[in-house]
C-alpha cells in the first residue's frame, strides 16, 4: 500500500541511508493510508507491511507497532501482543486517531510499560481548535507522559512542537523529543538541548516526507558539541530501543 514499499524501493532507501551514515532505521507502514482512524483489519495490514519491510532488511530496519487506541482495550492489546510480543517490534506508534489525553490511551500505555518499549506520539502545535479532538498539542503529550511516569514517551516532532513544546517538556524524565518535522529551524536543536539535556533529544528524519540531508543537517549544522551530536544521532536511541 502507498508508495515506496516495493523491495527495489526499500533497497534504494537502505543504500541512500548508508550513504549518509545511517546505520539503522525505524520502519513504519503507511499509517494514514486508511485515514486517521483505521479499523482492526486495516491496522493489521499496515503493521504487516512494516513486518515485510523489516524482513527484507532485518539488519537495517526494526519495526514500530501502529495502533488506533479508539478500537478498545481488547483490540489494542491483541495487536501489541502480535507485533511487539510476536514480531519483535521495538516500539509503538500513534498518529491522529485521538488526542493523547483521551481515556482510551490507558491500555496502550499500560502495554507499553509491560513490554518496556517506547511510545512515539505524533505531536504538533495546533492553531485550529477543532482538531484538538484528535490532534495532540505538545501540552497534551506532556500530560500523557506525566500520567504514566513508568512509560517511555517520545514526542514527535521538534520543529512541529517548536520552542513552546520544548519548554512544556522540561522536568518530565520519561519524555523524549525527536528532531523530525518541518524544515530545519535555526537554534531549535540547541534550545532543546539547553532545556532538556543532551540525553532526551533523538534524531528523527520523518522519511519520506523529509529527505535525509535536511534532517541530518539540522543536527550536524547546529552548534552542538561532538559529544552532544553523538548522543542525539545514536546513543540516546540505542539506549531507548535497546540496540546492540
Amino acid at each position: 500500500m502507498g508508495d515506496g514499499n516495493r523491495r527495489t524501493d526499500v533497497r534504494k532507501l537502505v543504500a541512500r541511508g548508508r550513504r549518509f551514515g545511517i546505520e539503522q532505521m525505524v520502519a513504519l507502514g503507511d499509517v494514514l493510508f486508511y485515514g486517521r482512524s483505521p479499523n482492526a483489519k486495516q491496522l493489521r495490514a499496515i503493521n504487516d507491511e512494516t513486518a515485510r519491510v523489516v524482513s527484507w532488511e532485518p539488519d537495517y530496519f526494526f519495526g514500530f507497532c501502529y495502533l488506533n487506541p479508539k478500537l478498545g482495550e481488547r483490540a489494542v492489546r491483541a495487536e501489541i501482543d502480535r507485533c511487539v510480543g510476536g514480531l519483535g517490534f521495538r516500539g509503538i506508534k500513534l498518529e491522529i486517531a485521538n488526542n493523547a489525553i483521551d481515556p482510551c490511551m490507558k491500555p496502550v500505555m499500560e502495554a507499553a510499560e509491560a513490554y518496556d518499549v517506547p511510545l512515539l506520539q505524533h505531536t504538533w502545535s495546533q492553531t485550529k481548535v477543532r482538531k484538538r479532538s484528535f490532534h495532540s498539542d505538545p501540552e497534551d503529550t506532556c500530560t500523557l507522559a506525566k500520567r504514566y511516569p513508568n512509560t517511555k514517551v517520545i514526542m514527535a516532532h521538534l520543529t512541529g512542537c517548536g520552542f513552546r513544546g520544548v519548554l512544556a517538556a522540561r522536568v518530565i524524565d520519561n519524555l523524549w523529543i525527536d528532531t523530525s518535522g518541518a524544515a530545519p529551524e535555526a537554534g531549535i536543536v540547541e534550545h532543546a538541548i539547553e532545556n532538556l539535556g543532551s540525553s532526551r533529544v533523538l534524531y528523527g528524519s520523518d522519511l519520506p516526507i523529509r529527505d535525509l540531508p535536511a534532517a541530518i543537517g539540522q543536527v550536524a549544522g547546529s552548534g552542538l558539541s561532538a559529544a552532544d551530536q553523538k548522543a542525539v544521532f545514536y546513543n540516546n536511541a540505542a539506549k531507548l530501543l535497546k540496540l546492540a
